[in-house]
């Protein structure tokens, strides 16, 4: 059985169905902070099985023992978290204490009941240097000044740390680029919230017209003045996630971190490419003053993760997009 922590959000629900599609066992923890539980019923509904869910806060280490106490839990994909570079400046203490809090319960629960493979979800941001060729073997630029960088590189280190005190440990860090997409046929997807945190519900809300326009600072060292980033679709992920599994299965003792990345485009070429897709013009204003520092690019090859785990991306910018939209549609009309 493989327990999957924040396993009701955007990533971790679709992880969630992907496992259950392959015929695992999955349960869920999540703690409802960015997900609630029609999200559930549509686990069940899609995949026909009951899902076993336990709501609790993995940082509540007694409740996460008891969890691994009662189910026979043989891998962690650990999702929970908070993932937000521009909301971390504004909340630091939450991110330190969200995200950092999190790891450490989670590896004492499966350091106290034996369960020591983990695959967990990290950023190509915790290298904290802007670069479109981010690889592996690149040290991290541990002065970046960004509550949720600082606290992925401190997730890390407790991670590695961990596995060096036992040999039985084996562990995959996907540090992924922009996720977006959906679950085939619409099924399921993104659930987008009023105020969304990130670029592309930001767009779609734009393109089903529900927000006139969307802010966008152009003053990054690339050749439109926008940054450049990389995005996933979603199922790519999961499927860079169950062969991380399939591959930490073979292995006697591993803690590696592969780069998973997608196409990259600069916000320009992605806003361009969601009107099409929407068939509606997103109206940008600029944004003349932003006092943060931002990358101005995040990119991989994707280079180990090729040769290691045989993963390469599938799906185009274009069908991510695509895939977004429709299930965005569906929603909207309640579906």
């Amino acid at each position: 059985m493989i327990l999957v922590t924040g396993g009701l959000g955007f990533i971790g629900s679709h992880i969630a169905l992907s496992l259950l599609a392959q015929g695992q066992e999955v349960i869920i923890v999540d703690n409802l902070s960015n997900a609630n539980l029609q999200i559930l019923e549509r686990l069940e509904y899609i995949s026909g099985m009951y899902v076993p869910f336990v709501k609790i806060d993995i940082r509540n280490t007694p409740a996460l023992n008891k969890v691994f106490e009662q189910y026979s839990i043989s891998a962690v994909v650990h999702t929970a978290g908070f993932k937000s570079l521009e909301e971390s400046v504004l909340k630091p203490l939450e991110y330190y204490n969200d995200n950092v809090s999190c790891i450490m319960s989670l590896m004492r629960a499966m350091q106290r009941t034996g369960v020591r493979t983990l695959v967990h979800l990290s950023s190509l941001a915790v290298y904290g240097k802007s670069s479109t060729a981010l690889m592996e073997d690149m040290p991290f630029n541990y002065a970046y000044p960004n509550p949720y960088v600082k606290s992925q590189q401190m997730v890390e280190e407790i991670i590695r740390d961990t596995a060096l005190t036992d040999n039985e440990w084996k562990i995959a860090i996907l540090r992924l680029s922009n996720i977006a997409g959906a679950f085939e046929h619409g099924v399921l997807g993104e659930f987008i919230a009023p105020l969304p945190k990130n670029i592309v519900p930001l767009a779609m809300q734009v393109g089903a017209m529900q927000r006139e326009f969307i802010e966008l600072r152009q003053q990054a060292n690339t050749t439109d003045k926008t940054a450049e980033r990389s995005f996933l679709h979603v199922l790519d992920c999961c499927k860079a996630v169950s062969l991380a599994l399939n591959w930490l299965s073979t292995q006697e003792h591993s803690c590696e971190a592969f780069n998973i990345a997608g196409e990259l485009v600069s916000i320009k070429q992605l806003l361009d490419k969601i009107s099409e897709v929407t068939q509606t013009p997103i109206k940008t204003i600029e944004s003349h003053y932003y006092p943060n520092v931002e990358f101005d690019q995040l990119g991989s090859s994707s280079d180990k993760a090729k040769e290691l785990l045989k993963w390469m991306p599938e799906h185009s910018l274009r069908k991510t997009l695509e895939d977004e939209w429709r299930f965005y549609q569906l929603t909207l009309r309640g579906q």
